[in-house]
Parts: C-alpha cells; structure tokens; sequence
C-alpha cells in the first residue's frame, strides 16, 4: 500500500521471505533508517520532508547486508504543502527545522526519538563559549538549547508510543527558547500514524519559530497540565495536523475528561490548524487575567464530540477563526468573554448546543 499526505510519502508491505531488511530510496537518495518500521506482519515507511512534486520511491530488500535488486520494487508518488497561513506566518515564519516549501533545512539536526531511547538519546549542544558537550534525554536536550549558543535548527522526530521520560519539567515536556535565546527553529513531529505522547503533556514557554504537527496527546495528567499548552512570552507557533484525546480527570468539577487540550496564553502570532479533538471536555482556551495574546488563527480543526472552548477567548483580541468543522458539540463551541475579539466565519456547526456565545 502506498499513499501521501502534507509534504509525506508512505509505503507499507509485506516481509519477503529471505529478507533481513530493507533499503529506501527517494529520487536515489536513501532514506533514514529509522524511517523503515517493523511491525511483524508488514513494514512501513514514512519519507518527510517532501516539497510538492512527484517523486520515485525504490524498495529494495536486504540480505546478509546486499542489496537484492532483482527484488526491487519501485513506485511515483505526488505529494502536496502543508497550507501555511494564518498568523503564525505573519511578521516571519513558524516552520521551525524546515523551509517554508516542506524541504528539511540544509543545516538542520535531526533526532529520532523511541520508548526506548528517550532517556539515552545523546546530542551535541553548545551550552557555553567553549563549544559544545553531550546532552543525554529529550528533556535535558531542549533544555540545553535555551542557553542559546546552539544555532542550528533541530528537528525531533518521534516514533510510536512514548510514555513518560524520566526527566519532565512539572510533568511535561518544555520547550523553552529563554525568550529568544535560541531562534534557530525546532520541530516536534510523529513519524507515520501512531506516533503519540502518551500521559505527559507539551508546553511552551519564551520560545520562537516552533512547529508541532503529526503527534497525538493521550490520557495527560491533568493534574500537571494541559495535553499542549502555550503559556507565556510565545511567538510564531504552528500546532497543526494532531490528534488530541482526553487525559487523565483532574481535581476539579469540570476537569472529567481533563484539562485543556490546547491552551493559549501569552503568545502572539499562532496558528492551529487540521487538528482533530476527540471527545475532549475543556478544549481551546485562549487567554487569561491580563493576556496580552493576540494575532491568533484557528483554521480547518475538526472538534469530535467535545464539550466546550472552541475556543473560549479571554481578554485576548485580533483572532480569526475559520473553515472549522464542529459535530455533537454538548455545550458551546467558540465563546467571546472579557472584552475579546473574535471574527468567526465559514464554520460549520452540526448538532451544536451552541454555535456561539457572548459574556
């Protein structure tokens, strides 16, 4: 089965007998090992990073470390952009580790990370005048580029179901940029169609030029936060095409399916884009007490089944929030309170309590 998806190719097949393993190639160029999973009844592939176009894509098998050619199996694919628009991509770029048509930048470090790696995975970082050192765990390595001596873009790319790290900052996963600090663009993205952050949440904080996309947020603590949260001192976010379940019930009344989804505080110049909420309580808040976010889009969301904040926007103001698709939505879909501003068109609402309301 083969198949494509924003700036993706995907290939998936059947073991040949005598095979020990596979070799990729795209346009001739072989692709990441880690790319190609085994998942005992079939493999897959996952090529990214692909500007619009058509591509050839070479499956050869491997065995006792030659390639079997005559085994070859090849295939074209076109694929597409991502559509970046929205304020995120206003005033600059939120692209992170890729250019802005859906090529990997030329000096950007790449990272795999798996269930099993992600406290022994090891990088290179400059934390000081004196060059750089290794930095093991995801954490510690996010951690590291905040001091700013690193200047190349990093792309962290996530393989399969991750649970816990054993280092977490207050139970999530944090980016921070020490407020500009670092600007040289990050990356979080899933690899293929599993790829998820399962019972810890991401959060942002003083941090540029960040793209998320491709992920799922599953059973988060709501105890320690929100499954992604943009918290403070934000600019040029793009969270796009992720999956956001429910998390684990808070202490509060109102937390039965969790904190928020995808929180925004603080932050200027987002988008969230071709994401899918599924039957989550508290989705999309937007702003709080004395927030002083602005320039924020919500374009092409699907919100399955979820309660409430679609968002619910507080004092923030310049959002536009458009071609949303809302179904069997219990209480209230976008929400304006404390003297936000809203300009809300081409949604779609189907069974919604409330389309829209006003306190």
């Amino acid at each position: 089965m083969t198949g494509y998806s924003f700036e993706t190719i995907y290939c998936e097949w059947k073991p040949l007998e005598g095979a020990d393993s596979y070799n990729v190639y795209c346009d001739g160029v072989k692709v990441d090992t880690e790319l190609i999973r085994n998942y005992g009844s079939y493999y897959r592939c996952d090529i990214l990073g692909l500007k619009a176009g058509e591509y050839t894509i070479d499956i050869i098998p491997v065995d006792n470390d030659e390639e079997v050619q005559n085994s070859k199996t090849n295939f074209k694919r076109e694929t597409i952009n991502h559509i970046r628009e929205g304020f995120a991509f206003v005033n600059g770029t939120s692209s992170g580790a890729y250019n802005d048509d859906g090529t990997l930048k030329s000096n950007a470090r790449v990272l795999y990370v798996t269930n099993t790696n992600k406290d022994t995975i090891t990088m290179n970082v400059s934390i000081s005048k004196y060059g750089p050192e290794p930095i093991t765990g995801i954490q510690n390595i996010l951690t590291a580029l905040k001091k700013g001596y690193e200047k190349d873009p990093v792309c962290i790319r996530f393989i399969g179901n991750i649970t816990d790290p054993a280092t977490l900052d207050k139970g999530d996963l944090l980016i921070d940029c020490g407020e500009g600090k670092f600007i040289g663009g990050i990356t979080l993205e899933g690899v293929g169609n599993d790829a998820t952050f399962n019972g810890f949440g991401l959060r942002l904080k003083g941090a540029t030029n960040i793209e998320i996309r491709n992920l799922a947020f599953m059973n988060c603590d709501s105890n320690e936060g929100d499954n992604v949260g943009l918290q403070q001192d934000n600019d040029h976010i793009w969270v796009h095409n992720c999956d956001f379940f429910y998390g684990d019930a808070g202490s509060d009344a109102d937390q039965a399916k969790g904190d928020g989804a995808l929180d925004t505080k603080k932050s200027t110049y987002v988008t969230h884009s071709f994401n899918r909420f599924w039957d989550c309580g508290k989705v999309n808040l937007q702003g709080n007490g004395g927030d002083t976010s602005r320039f924020i889009t919500y374009h092409h969301n699907y919100y399955d089944h979820c309660d409430s904040r679609m968002p619910r926007v507080r004092e923030a103001d310049t959002l536009h929030v458009y071609n949303n698709f809302y179904s069997g939505i219990a209480k209230y879909a976008i929400g304006a309170t404390e003297g936000s501003s809203i300009f809300a068109e081409n949604n779609y609402f189907l069974n919604t309590k409330y389309a829209m309301l006003i306190s």
